[in-house]
């Protein structure tokens, strides 16, 4: 076991530590095949060393070698730390700065063995969401955090520490970019290559910029899409007794069956992988699980019956799910699913993100090293069959929706029947995208998942901030807010009010909710004067997830409600990041890719530090401020009412806000007139 202050010390080179390869007991993620020549093999070996000294070239080169062949990757498993990994409490990291005590707080917890869904190669979610590329940048961040002072700032590029440059204590302590390739060559096959040698990085969306915090970070979000898919769908605000089928017990997928309990609801989720499902069961986030389809058929009869509250875990592929739920309606008529979704990480679906029906999962792994073409081919043929068995319930009345996790896109690119009947555009499916029509105006709102992290470490200190955020919604919903606004305010009073009932903490003692910019800052407010006061004992970082109002340009999930042909424009989000630099955030990341997959989409996040100080609060209020409107103010400039209304009402409590604001076409009969003209 090692401590803090060693992590701390640079790479452990004299001596070596033993190479213990992969351990058991641990998941690890699927091999990659990236395809590459020789000479590209060469360059992956060669860029691995440039950590290394040449004294260790040769003992290192042919285990770097062996794990880049057998495993598609050079992870240095050598250099796993024999450290417990979690979020230790701040006051233990060895720093000159207390921003710098807590990213490394941050960076630990992303890679706690609770947390991460592949720890030892340091994938924290969506199967291949880095925290970093290899074990040496681990080691070289945590030391140059450890010397940093706040007059430097850490750079880094795609999982590389490129060094500590002179900077001024407003600058942010961090900026981090992942996957910034150049346009044209941001495809999958690109990026697999790019990766195998060690060149740039999939962040995901809080993995990269060391702000994810568990799957509570989702449980929210999801509880909030399943509550209004309820009422939007079934007109309903009560789901006892009604189902919802869904797929994924992974990293962000695992979130749905908390979240199933916690509105009341029946939830029905398959999980290919045991270990996944076994350890969601273990955290007691699954409250049942089964390996028989007649088993699940029979649960899910009675607890609709019995309007009973129920999280199962299918242990199958969704695809014989799907297709046993067409086989009981055919047979009995009975129409067992009220609501279905998805949530396998399509965005990786021929890396381990999406398993075909036809293979057991370990048969499906291997031929996914041997043979990747056909295994790719069985991909495109089960997405056909899962759409096939949704859209025959969906015929039926069960209400489906995409997820955000490029479910539709691969099935379109797999020949699924997923068209659009009289649609037209790229954008447009037979399903809509949670964001479309559930999810996109409560953005356009200003709401989104807003999040901290108390640094103690210490529960009470999460109930503390707990009873803060409560409260300070609850004196904003007095104040007097539009009815819009109450129903979100309303939902979120009461998920803070019962989170810690429902133990969600996993790693780091941290919580999400849904709050739009007036709550957001004077959350944020409050909690640094109960940091200051010492009635919250360290300090608190704020961030959020990328999945936001501002944070992300993604036309098939975040901004597939932009009607005004910009949904494919990144401007926002690398606005969003520069923004949140100058106006104080402690630090920022940009990031290629997301959940719908590297290539479909721009996120960028941040990751401010509350210390109690005047400072603080001055930069939460302007980073916390633009951070909404940005994104809310083009929404507004799309068409969006709700962003409109929004803005306005931002403009009006703040003078220093102007924004351009839209004249939209109130006949638009006109626009075929004038064009009519040759």
């Amino acid at each position: 076991m090692s401590t803090l202050q060693e992590l701390c010390a640079g790479l452990p080179l004299d001596p070596l530590p033993q190479n213990r390869g992969r351990l058991e007991g641990l998941p690890h993620a699927p091999n990659r095949t990236p395809q590459l020549s020789a000479e590209e093999e060469k360059l992956a070996l060669a860029n691995s060393l440039r950590y290394f000294p040449p004294g260790i070239h040769k003992t290192l080169a042919s285990e770097f070698a062996a794990e880049l062949r057998q495993y598609g990757h050079i992870y240095m498993y050598r250099f796993y730390p024999k450290i417990q990994m979690r979020a230790y409490p701040i006051t233990e990291y060895p720093c000159k700065t207390i921003q710098a005590g807590a990213i490394m707080h941050m960076i630990m917890n992303n890679l706690d063995s609770a947390v991460a869904q592949f720890p030892q190669e340091l994938v924290t979610y969506g199967g291949n969401g880095q925290v970093f590329s290899n074990w040496a940048q681990f080691w070289l961040v945590m030391q140059y955090l450890s010397e940093m002072t706040e007059e430097q700032t850490l750079i880094m590029y795609s999982g590389h520490p490129l060094g500590l440059f002179p900077s001024h204590p407003r600058a942010p302590r961090v900026v981090i970019t992942n996957g910034m390739v150049i346009p044209n060559y941001s495809s999958r096959n690109d990026y697999e290559k790019m990766f195998a040698m060690g060149v740039t990085m999939y962040g995901q969306m809080t993995a990269g910029s060391y702000c994810y915090i568990g799957p509570q970070g989702i449980v929210h979000g999801t509880v909030l899409t399943v509550l209004n898919a309820g009422r939007r769908y079934l007109g309903l605000d009560d789901l006892s007794g009604k189902v919802f089928v869904t797929s994924g017990l992974g990293g962000m997928s695992g979130a749905q069956a908390k979240a199933a309990v916690i509105v009341g609801c029946v939830g029905v989720i398959a999980e290919v992988d045991e270990a996944a499902l076994l350890k969601r069961h273990k955290q007691g986030w699954l409250m049942e699980v089964t390996s028989s389809l007649d088993d699940c058929v029979q649960r899910i009869r009675k607890a609709r019956k019995d309007k009973a509250t129920l999280s199962l875990g299918y242990h199958g592929n969704v695809v014989d799910l799907w297709e046993r739920l067409v086989q009981e309606y055919e047979t009995t008529g009975e129409l067992l699913v009220d609501l279905g979704s998805d949530q396998t990480s399509c965005h990786n679906p021929f890396s381990g993100g999406y398993y075909p029906v036809q293979l057991p999962f370990m048969e499906a792994n291997r031929l996914l090293c041997t043979d990747p073409s056909s295994f790719r081919q069985l991909v495109h043929e089960s997405l056909r069959r899962q759409i096939s068995a949704i859209n025959k319930l969906s015929e039926k009345g069960m209400f489906f929706w995409d997820y955000g996790n490029a479910f539709l896109l691969e099935a379109q690119r797999a020949g699924a029947d997923v068209e659009k009947p009289g649609g037209s555009g790229i954008l447009e499916f037979r399903y809509p995208s949670y964001v479309q029509h559930i999810m996109g105006d409560i953005f356009s709102l200003g709401f989104g998942p807003f999040r901290w992290v108390c640094t103690s470490g210490d529960p009470s200190d999460l109930a503390i901030t707990d009873q803060i955020a409560a409260s300070t919604l609850e004196d904003i919903v007095a104040q007097g807010v539009s009815d819009a606004v109450q129903k979100q305010c309303n939902d979120n009073i009461h998920w803070i009010r019962e989170a810690g009932k429902h133990k969600l903490v996993v790693g780091s003692q941290a919580r999400i909710l849904y709050s739009d910019q007036k709550g957001r800052v004077s959350i944020a407010i409050a909690i640094n004067k109960a940091v200051a006061v010492g009635q919250v004992k360290a300090p608190v970082v704020i961030s959020r997830d990328h999945h936001d109002v501002s944070g992300t340009d993604s036309p098939f999930r975040e901004t597939s409600n932009i009607y005004d042909g910009s949904a494919f424009c990144a401007d926002m989000a690398v606005q969003n990041f520069v923004g949140d630099a100058f106006r104080g955030a402690t630090w920022v990341a940009l990031h290629n890719g997301g959940g719908v997959g590297w290539g479909e989409v721009i996120n960028g996040g941040f990751g401010l530090v509350l210390d109690g100080s005047p400072d603080a609060e001055e930069r939460a209020v302007q980073m916390l401020s633009w951070d909404v409107s940005n994104g809310v103010a083009r929404r507004c400039w799309s068409g969006n009412t709700n962003a409109y209304n929004t803005i306005i009402r931002n403009m009006e409590e703040n003078s220093n806000l102007k924004v351009t604001l839209p004249h939209l076409v109130q006949d638009t009969s006109l626009l075929e007139i004038a064009l009519s003209h040759k």
